[in-house]
């Protein structure tokens, strides 16, 4: 295991790092380093690395939506509004639709066999989108009509909407029907997460104010906490539906909306624990990545994702229309809504473990959408944003 722990920080980093210094997102050598070392390449991760690969996702995930919490100020949400909320759902739903639509005559897979292929390729990615919001707000850029906090926001709930369709679906598959009931867990599950993350926040900041301790102790408890949230989605899921991820990210808001001091002062300590935890989130979801079923894929496979990506940029323009936003800042939105990479990663199996007959060709589908969707839209969101979006006045002055 420590051979391998090496492997993965050595060979990503400089990956990253040539890649930086050619003006392309490190990101993607940390992809690359995944498949090269992974089970489908030289096989030099450990098994053991590998067994608990979704959980360390898992927790790099949470690392990035802590962070992104206690960047995201709920008067910034209250402005953007209509745009936000719809973000979370209309993208996903026409990208979704599409594929339902072509993919039978493309692929010659049934109606329910499409739609769960839409379900798997619909869920942009918050570990390619989150961390560059942040950036964004921190730069300056877009700041003054909050077009990174929207993104964000949207880009999170998106997840959730479209993992409870996908689960519909295979219900579906599985002969128990589509159960119209649970369409209604979406809004449930946003609301119960935002209202469990809420009270855990209050409950973190009543007692840092109480108890004095160490700001690095501080993080370790809001990550404790976070990871709960996430568990306790697990533990609810037969009965109560609830977002642990959206529970993150509201503890984070809470704090940052009730001790404002407290949640500027650990952004910089969750920023350096990102620095770790990307690498290896990053390295893992190449590491899940089989190239070998991609022989399977050919030009159909491309031209289906396209197309459902070009339909997902006008389901973001509906979004947007009637908003103050230039041209360019619609265009930035469609772009920043492309990348996806962790949800496919995690769900791209599923079908073909639970016997839907286009099981292999969904998993090699989602393959090739993350390598072609992470690339496109990282890079699209890291070569545009001085492009198409304004520096807020403060930023500018400076």
């Amino acid at each position: 295991m420590l051979t391998s722990i090496a492997l993965i920080l050595l060979i990503g980093f400089t990956l990253s790092g040539i890649l930086g210094k050619l003006g392309l997102p490190g990101m993607l050598g940390m992809i690359a380093t995944g498949i090269i070392l992974g089970p489908y390449g030289l096989n030099q991760i450990s098994p053991e690395i590998l067994d608990i690969s979704a959980e360390l996702r898992q927790i790099a995930l949470i690392v990035i939506l802590a962070r992104a919490g206690l960047s995201l100020d709920l008067k910034d949400l209250k402005k953007v509004g209509r745009p936000a909320f719809l973000l979370c759902f209309v993208p996903a739903t026409f990208e979704l639709l599409t594929v339902t639509l072509l993919a039978p005559s493309l692929l010659g897979i049934t109606r329910l066999e499409a739609a769960i292929l839409g379900a798997v390729l619909a869920a942009v990615s918050p570990a390619v989108v989150v961390p560059r919001m942040l950036h964004l707000m921190e730069s300056g850029y877009g700041r003054d009509k909050k077009i990174p906090q929207m993104i964000m926001a949207g880009a999170s709930v998106d997840d959730v909407y479209v993992i409870v369709l996908f689960t519909a679906f295979l219900g579906m598959h599985g002969g128990t029907g589509f159960d119209a009931a649970s369409l209604i867990k979406v809004p449930v599950s946003v609301i119960a997460g935002i209202a469990a993350g809420i009270i855990a926040g209050y409950i973190l900041v009543r007692i840092f104010k109480m108890f004095h301790m160490r700001d690095t102790i501080k993080v370790l408890i809001i990550l404790s906490v976070s990871m709960l949230m996430v568990t306790l989605e697990e533990l609810m899921k037969p009965w109560f539906p609830l977002s642990g991820l959206l529970a993150v990210m509201a503890i984070g808001g809470t704090i940052l909306k009730t001790y404002e001091l407290l949640a500027k002062r650990i952004m910089g300590k969750f920023s350096k624990i990102w620095v770790g935890s990307e690498i290896l989130l990053f390295v893992l979801v190449g590491a899940a990545v089989n190239i070998t079923v991609l022989g399977g894929t050919g030009v159909k496979a491309l031209i289906l994702i396209f197309s459902a990506l070009f339909v997902r940029m006008i389901g973001v323009a509906v979004s947007v229309s009637g908003t103050p936003l230039t041209l360019k800042e619609r265009l930035f939105c469609a772009m920043a809504y492309l990348p996806k990479a962790t949800v496919q990663a995690a769900i791209g199996s599923i079908p073909l473990a639970m016997g839907v007959p286009a099981g292999g060709a969904i998993l090699s589908i989602a393959v090739l959408a993350i390598m072609v969707t992470a690339p496109l839209g990282a890079i699209g969101i890291d070569r545009t944003y001085r492009l198409f979006l304004s520096p807020s006045a403060e930023h500018h002055n400076n």
